[in-house]
């Protein structure tokens, strides 16, 4: 018996070469704003390959498309591992993971000053060696004085950063790369050739000449109807930036209001968008829709219409949101082909006029008490001060910064007494160990609440 993948539906592309290792099955899942997994069963002829041969390498799967085409699914080999022999063929395990997930395995300590998210989130894949990302954002996005990556994983801190801006990402895969697109609306999707209509066919007819979807599953759920956000900006103490913003549904209560504060911002525009972003990622899941179906070329962030459904209402555009994968190739020993192939999928989808936001999922970093930290400033400089008697520090866990006049944003100091043009100042001088506080335990909102001695700087 030949061992190759000429004929077989699904084949494998490897650092092993062609045709050393052949797909059994494939099983699944992506979705928008999250790292998708493949789980492979592959045979061999060989029973002892080196697995630190595929660990971390690429590989791709390619299925073959009605049209003759191919449709590619790469990542890199996150696992892999062997199980007893089946008969005269070795069995290996991998699982596929987008290079993304490679930011889980890294963390850091690290100040970003005066960028945008999307601007942050480049530099982190760049600094990591990561090129394989496209810009498909549609809107501007405020400048970040003061942003830090505090005690997390550089994947937790890109994924809060995107949820908090309403940023989320897909994959176009390619057999040699895959690359992630970041995303931000309507205009960031599109159609697959061949794919830009499905038609519904029921499950029980025999109409199946073509690729199709046949179950179909239409969930609702309550969400809150609108999201109030409050700050306080000390430039402007008396200045009101409370924001809302309202998406009501029309069923029976669907108009309950959220409230939270601090909305992380001091300008009510920005204010607005937070509001809005987070009033939409709720409403993404009020309406879901699944489908089954063996359409090869569908995957999370494309767009297709409906037709033939039974309901008119249904038979609209859509937006994967989510999509999960089961391949099925019958075993060498059994002589399975093409012919003998099986491939399904299970599409989530919603409405593609409503606008898909990413949950706030991933934990953000809390500082659980207070820090010292080194009052800095220009050299040759006793005191480094602004109007508002703020200073500038070096945190003893950045080790990024050359503990200058540019290691942190302005620190506001607590003084012991203070009023309208009246109270007590002491300014922290450049060299002072200094006893920092976090508002909320925020990591991006610092503020110096003392001030102690150390062997250098000593008591009197």
């Amino acid at each position: 018996m030949l061992f190759n993948q000429t004929s077989r539906l699904a084949k494998i592309t490897s650092p092993l070469g062609p045709d050393v290792l052949l797909l059994n099955q494939m099983g699944g899942g992506e979705e928008l704003g999250r790292l998708f997994a493949y789980e492979l069963q592959l045979t061999s002829v060989d029973a002892n390959i080196d697995l630190n041969q595929l660990l971390g390498k690429p590989m791709s799967v390619g299925v073959q498309l009605a049209d003759g085409g191919e449709r590619h699914f790469h990542g890199i080999v996150a696992q892999c591992s062997q199980s007893i022999d089946q008969g005269q063929f070795a069995s290996y395990q991998v699982t596929l993971r987008p290079w993304l997930w490679l930011l889980s395995r890294t963390s850091d300590c690290r100040i970003f000053q005066n960028l945008s998210i999307p601007q942050i989130i480049k530099q982190v894949f760049r600094d990591l060696g990561f090129s394989d990302f496209e810009d498909a954002l549609s809107r501007p996005y405020r400048e970040w004085e003061y942003c830090v990556q505090y005690r997390e994983t550089s994947f937790d801190f890109v994924s809060r950063l995107m949820e908090q801006e309403g940023i989320y990402y897909f994959f176009r895969h390619e057999q040699d790369r895959h690359v992630l697109v970041l995303a931000d609306a309507y205009g960031a999707h599109a159609t697959v050739p061949g794919y830009a209509s499905i038609p519904y066919y029921p499950k029980d007819e025999q109409q199946r000449e073509r690729d199709h979807l046949y179950n179909w599953h239409l969930a609702q759920q309550v969400q809150p109807g609108s999201l109030e956000l409050n700050d306080y900006d000390f430039q402007r103490p008396s200045a009101s930036i409370d924001v809302r913003s309202a998406m009501p549904r029309p069923h029976a209560a669907g108009d309950y209001p959220l409230y939270d504060y601090p909305g992380t911002y001091v300008q009510s525009a920005d204010g607005e968008h937070y509001a809005r972003t987070r009033i939409e990622a709720l409403q993404t899941l009020h309406e879901q829709i699944e489908f089954n179906g063996n359409a090869r070329g569908l995957g999370s962030g494309h767009l297709f219409s409906l037709t033939g459904f039974s309901r008119q209402d249904q038979n609209r555009e859509y937006l994967i949101v989510g999509c999960r994968y089961y391949i099925v190739q019958e075993s060498l020993e059994s002589g399975g082909g093409s012919s003998s192939a099986q491939f399904d999928s299970s599409l989530t989808c919603i409405d593609a006029q409503q606008s898909f936001r990413p949950q706030a999922n991933t934990y953000r970093p809390i500082v659980k008490g207070p820090q010292t930290a080194l009052v800095v400033g220009p050299k040759g400089e006793e005191i480094w001060t602004d109007q508002y008697g703020r200073v500038k520090v070096h945190f003893y866990w950045d080790r990024h910064d050359q503990s200058n006049e540019n290691s942190s944003c302005w620190i506001r100091v607590s003084q012991s007494w203070a009023g309208k043009n009246w109270g007590s100042m002491q300014i922290p001088r450049i060299g002072q160990e200094v006893i920092v506080s976090f508002l909320e335990g925020d990591p991006d909102r610092p503020i110096i609440t003392g001030r102690v001695y150390n062997a250098e700087q000593t008591v009197p």
